[in-house]
């Protein structure tokens, strides 16, 4: 710890901790779900440039309770190992959360992508691929990596065409990674997962009367004000379904430029276009106000506040000047556990990033069942069911006309009910069950247990409970 800001592994450690002692695990066995299982670093060189260049990765394994691991690999320059056991740790929680049958492991490469072309990127990638699959950390039944900061669809094509090459003989090779092109194997929604499920968090908060008088929240989303900071992937999906879905109002949007503000709500996709094209947020159009100061849109006030981009933005130092009810955790570890004490004696609401975040990892859990089936998800049944419901139209048209009754269906009813679901609408749907199913076992806990304060506490105990229940199975 430094100063009076915990890093994100002390953090993460401080809540896993304030949770057990509302528990009663067995002798050792709290330790066992704590420690990082394994952490193995790589150096590896490239030549390029005219010179060898040297890299340090790292591929850390949490918890193997159950098998493959599952974890993103992070290209940034701040890579480091706390950092990567923390998120390690962080996704075996969230895995056991949302019940999807993986343990945790994170990975992480120190490098600035922005600082390499595509080609460069693409050999660093392979060669990074090769060393963790020496060490089976990238394998579709024993460690299954995915996007994450700096990476994207394209980096985990590389990723799954060199271990292809590497294990010819796999069959099930495809799923040795996770949000790959849908060209390469890859899943309708995988993408925008992330912010679908940011989203699907917020419908089923606001559909709990007791956790919405909490934060001192009424009625529906239409018009809540949202302040989101980082419109990467997760921030920019979460933004653009909160306001073109639901009817809220993105009042302002913290990049690293700056942040932009517009009390009537700012239009996402053309913010996003603007700063593809320009690299930031400045000059926007469509701003009636801009700041330097990015991290000062977070103590705007507002409905709503989505950190969706960096760990600790909020902290020790501004947690007392944040002016929200709720706080949804879009980001791993986007509050410490100084904050997260003083934002709870303030009364304001945190729905925690285990629980948040977790559209994508269970998005990739649908893909990499996909991949092991071979199968696209609707292929088998959807024409099937599209017969059914016009064999059932058709019988009421029918019923309607002999008998005189005038029954008319209501406009574009029968386009959209004799449709069968495509393969993105059976993952938005298998996704919005799974964020529907971890909020209510996490309200359980906090309804039933006056111990339990927050929906943070409610969670951990949650995924420690469903671990430890794993390990006594196996027989530890």
């Amino acid at each position: 710890m430094t100063g009076k800001h915990s890093s994100f592994r002390d953090s993460v450690d401080r809540m896993f901790t304030h949770a057990v002692r509302h528990m009663d695990l067995p002798p050792g066995l709290e330790e066992k779900i704590r420690v990082c299982n394994s952490t193995y670093t790589v150096r590896f060189g490239v030549r390029m440039r005219g010179a060898i260049h040297t890299f340090v990765g790292y591929r850390s394994v949490h918890s193997e309770h159950m098998e493959p691991v599952k974890g993103g690999i992070r290209y940034a320059s701040s890579v480091n190992q706390d950092e990567v056991e923390a998120l390690a740790a962080l996704m075996t929680y969230k895995c056991a959360l949302v019940e999807v049958p993986f343990g945790g492991s994170k990975g992480g490469l120190c490098i600035d992508p922005r600082e390499y072309n595509a080609d460069e990127l693409e050999r660093i990638t392979r060669r990074f691929t090769y060393e963790l699959s020496r060490r089976s950390l990238i394998s579709p039944s024993q460690n299954v990596p995915a996007p994450d900061m700096g990476t994207g669809e394209r980096e985990m094509a590389w990723m799954a065409d060199a271990y292809k090459r590497l294990h010819p003989d796999d069959i099930d090779a495809r799923a040795c990674v996770t949000g790959k092109p849908v060209s390469f194997g890859g899943i309708q929604g995988r993408v925008e997962a992330t912010g679908r499920g940011v989203q699907y968090a917020i419908h089923e908060f606001f559909r709990h009367p007791e956790a919405m008088k909490a934060a001192g929240l009424e009625g529906g989303l239409d018009g809540k004000r949202v302040i989101v900071q980082g419109l990467g992937n997760v921030g920019f999906h979460a933004a653009q379904f909160l306001s073109d879905n639901d009817g809220c109002k993105v009042i302002a949007v913290a990049e690293r430029d700056g942040a932009v503000m517009n009390p009537d709500g700012l239009h996402i996709a053309d913010l996003q276009a603007h700063i593809r094209e320009t690299g930031g947020v400045a000059g926007f159009e469509g701003a009636t106000d801009y700041s330097q100061n990015s991290l000062g849109a977070l103590e705007l006030e507002c409905d709503i506040l989505i950190p969706a981009a960096v760990e600790g933005v909020i902290n020790a130092e501004n947690a007392e000047r944040i002016k929200t009810h709720l706080i949804v955790e879009a980001a791993n570890g986007p509050v410490t556990a100084e904050a997260d004490a003083i934002l709870k004696k303030r009364g304001v609401v945190i729905i925690p990033d285990m629980y948040a975040n977790a559209g994508g990892v269970t998005v990739s859990y649908f893909e990499w069942v996909k991949n092991l089936t071979h199968i696209r998800f609707g292929r088998m049944e959807r024409r099937e069911q599209e017969a059914r419901t016009n064999m059932l139209v058709n019988e009421l048209e029918r019923l309607s006309a002999d008998k005189g009754l005038g029954w008319t269906l209501t406009k574009n009813f029968k386009d959209k009910y004799l449709k069968g679901a495509s393969e993105l609408e059976l993952v938005r749907s298998g996704l919005d069950d799974t964020m529907r199913g971890a909020f209510q076992s996490m309200m359980e806990v906090w309804n039933n247990d006056e111990k339990v304060e927050d929906l943070r506490t409610s969670a951990y105990i949650v995924s420690i409970r469903r671990i430890a229940e794993s390990y006594q199975a196996m027989g530890l």
